[in-house]
């Protein structure tokens, strides 16, 4: 998939067909739409074009308005976005900057300098509640009337729904915020996963507990930074970890903002994925993980993030996060 940012490329095709979105998760009715346009460039020998942006409107509106609060929290990083996106077999992606000038564009202006001098739509496919330009005034019909005067095809896709539940972003993030990972994992199809290039951080994970026996090496993490202040999930995960080994390895994770630890280290209050494997691969060596492009499958949520009141018992309930974890793959239910 060529992915583009902005549409002021020569590379990007003079022809298209279309979709539109913020694709936050690409859950199974992104999945459904994606099936569908693919299906649709196909026929009409056109490459399937994805166009969303970053960052989200919501996002850019709740900065403006001094309102974080109001920002929606973010299910996938704009990486694993692309990825999903790339495995839903899209031929290219365009990814907007959202900003003043581009909030400020009427319907009309959106239709005619994105849609059709930008990226040539011939065909543009929606979602049932679709909404665009300044204001959010434009709608389907608007859409589909400024298609038959200016030559291309508008279709909408109706909401996708499991076992009677409608499938969007705000039911993955509720799903999320409650830790029910069962849910998420039928929302989205798959596991719910965070992938990025391992990072240092302080090294403090080695410390921890390596004066018990078998602790020798402590509790050795692998960090990837969420690149979102405001994660759809957090807290302790029984995870496992592709990218490191032929076989994926179990693990335990935190996902946040370590509130045991001092906010002002070198991790500098980021939301971080903090894993540690069960087993490390011997080959790695103890340096051997950073740098690499790692995939996290958060499948149980243990527990909340907790402040511990010092480093030991920070250490206990670690080692306490990993039998759950152990007791978890063993098919016994965590205590």
């Amino acid at each position: 998939m060529q992915i583009f940012r902005g549409f002021h490329h020569p590379g990007i095709a003079p022809a298209c067909a279309l979709t539109i979105g913020n694709f936050d998760g690409v859950h199974r009715g992104h999945q459904a739409m994606l099936a569908l346009l693919m299906a649709e460039a196909r026929q009409r020998g056109l490459p399937g074009c994805v166009l969303t942006f970053e960052p989200h409107p919501r996002d850019y509106f709740a900065q403006i308005a001094r309102k974080p609060e109001l920002a929606p929290a973010r299910i996938g990083t704009l990486r694993d976005k692309l990825a999903e996106l790339a495995a839903c077999g899209v031929d290219q992606a365009v990814v907007l900057r959202f900003n003043a000038s581009l909030a400020a564009l009427t319907p009309q202006a959106f239709i005619d300098r994105v849609l059709a001098a930008g990226l040539g739509a011939r065909y543009v496919l929606v979602g049932d509640d679709f909404r665009f330009g300044a204001r959010r005034a434009g709608d389907y019909a608007m859409l589909d009337a400024a298609g038959q005067q200016q030559g291309f095809d508008v279709a909408r896709m109706m909401s996708y729904e499991v076992h009677g539940l409608r499938v969007s972003s705000t039911a993955v993030r509720e799903a999320l915020a409650a830790g029910r990972m069962d849910e998420v994992q039928a929302l989205l199809g798959h596991p719910y996963a965070i992938s990025g290039h391992v990072i240092r951080g302080r090294k403090l994970g080695r410390a921890l507990g390596a004066s018990q026996p078998g602790r020798e090496d402590g509790f050795r993490t692998l960090n990837l930074h969420f690149r979102h202040w405001k994660p759809a999930a957090s807290g302790i995960f029984v995870v496992r970890v592709h990218g490191l080994a032929e076989q994926p390895l179990p693990g335990v994770a935190n996902l946040g903002v370590r509130p045991s630890l001092d906010p002002n280290d070198v991790n500098g209050g980021r939301v971080l994925l903090e894993t540690h494997c069960l087993q490390w691969p011997a080959h790695l060596g103890a340096e051997g993980g950073y740098g690499r492009i790692v995939r996290v499958e958060l499948l149980h949520r243990l527990h909340e993030e907790r402040r511990y009141a010092s480093l030991e018992a920070l250490t206990a309930g670690i080692a306490q996060d990993c039998d759950a974890a152990r007791a978890f793959f063993a098919g016994r239910a965590p205590a």
